[in-house]
């Protein structure tokens, strides 16, 4: 508060000016330089207040992301539950749905695979959104373009869990291999891919990840809020049980 009281009025005065009594004689005004000294020496004899100041506009800072999220989560809640071309799991009908945006490629998100695989068994009230965020290079936007177009044939969610269940590079080769694996016609799937609706939907599922502020992968969307970072099962439980407290 002394230092936002220092800052206030010296940008009053350097903006507008001294504000004098009608009676008062400028030559009483302290001269600008000596304003300057005052407010410099303070600082000086008062160092935490800059800390102070700075953990002050961080915590604000965050508390009105927080507040921004929340409002582009229900301006495109439509997009994030209800897009077409991204994949469903778990309970179509589910009460919660847990939204999710990975890179195949993604180390992260490989070690966190199992858990969301699992939390559909434990939970069976959930649903899962799929949001292909390749971020990872060229590598990471063909696997996804090759998972969803996995959906043609009937079997993306097998696709899925053994793309990143692969410990492998996933290269072309890998990519059609793990394919053929889980019983893909790979001549099929090789030309699906190449529809331009899996890059659109690529190209949305990054438009709305910068809204809501997601650089990095696995992301979570869980109850109109935002969660990063591998999450455990039992953290992924506990959103869930978060979110269900809300409606």
């Amino acid at each position: 508060m002394k230092l936002r009281a220092v800052f206030v009025f010296s940008a009053t005065v350097l903006a507008v000016g001294p504000i004098l009594p009608a009676w008062a004689e400028p030559s009483s005004v302290p001269a600008q330089p000596a304003l300057d000294q005052a407010i410099e020496q303070y600082i000086r004899s008062h160092p935490e207040v800059i800390v102070q100041s700075l953990q002050s506009y961080e915590v604000k800072r965050q508390e009105d992301e927080v507040v921004r999220v929340r409002q582009a989560i229900a301006t495109h809640q439509e997009e994030l539950l209800r897009d077409p071309a991204s994949p469903v799991s778990g309970n179509l009908n589910g009460d919660v749905t847990v939204i999710e945006f990975f890179d195949y490629r993604c180390g992260y998100c490989k070690r966190v695979a199992s858990a969301v695989t699992q939390l559909q068994k434990d939970e069976p009230g959930v649903r899962v959104v799929y949001k292909d965020f390749p971020i990872l290079g060229e590598a990471s936007v063909f696997g996804a373009r090759a998972a969803l177009a996995a959906r043609e044939q009937g079997k993306h969610q097998a696709f899925h869990e053994a793309m990143l269940a692969s410990e492998n590079e996933l290269t072309t080769e890998e990519v059609f291999a793990i394919a053929l694996r889980v019983g893909l016609d790979v001549k099929k799937l090789e030309a699906d891919l190449r529809a331009p609706e899996w890059q659109a939907a690529i190209d949305r599922n990054h438009a709305v990840a910068k809204l809501l502020g997601i650089s990095g992968t696995p992301g979570f969307v869980v109850g109109g809020e935002v969660y990063s970072g591998a999450l455990e099962l039992a953290s992924l439980k506990a959103l869930v049980a978060k979110a269900r407290t809300k409606r």
